[in-house]
């Protein structure tokens, strides 16, 4: 009896946890890990493997100014809906991270609704969205 008494309290304490998780300060999270954001880089994946995301937490997307280690400048989108997402239609799309603005401590983009945020690079002509690449959709959890 104290057995199922204990596993019952500590699985209250993990539901509370996750339950209260994704409120407050939230965590910063490094898009790409330690080699940041990039030209030909597969970030569903990515994010598969960093989620869930969590309200307040903050996407850090790093990338060198145009001319230094990149041959063609990096930009980050934040796409309107699925289907832009989906068919890279950058018309709507509105611009976060322009080429310079991921140096240094890099770009910040804080989650702070619970709704799919579609984040793409119109780089290269849009190629790398059109293959699947350089692009991932985060939905933080309450």
């Amino acid at each position: 009896m104290k057995t199922s008494v204990k596993i019952g309290v500590v699985l209250l304490a993990v539901i509370a946890c996750s339950a209260t998780n994704g409120m407050g300060q939230g965590r910063r999270v490094m898009v790409g890990d330690s080699q940041g954001w990039r030209a030909g880089t597969n970030y569903t994946n990515w994010a598969i493997q960093n989620s869930p995301f969590y309200i307040n937490d903050s996407h850090v997307f790093k990338y060198p100014p145009p001319g230094k280690l990149n041959a063609s400048p990096m930009s980050v989108y934040l796409m309107p809906d699925l289907w832009s997402f989906t068919t890279c239609d950058f018309k709507t799309a509105k611009l976060v991270g322009n080429p310079t603005e991921g140096s240094g401590e890099g770009l910040v983009v804080q989650l702070n609704r619970p709704q799919p945020y579609y984040f793409a690079s119109a780089d290269g002509n849009g190629y790398d969205c059109i293959a699947g690449l350089t692009k991932f959709v985060a939905t933080p959890m309450n």
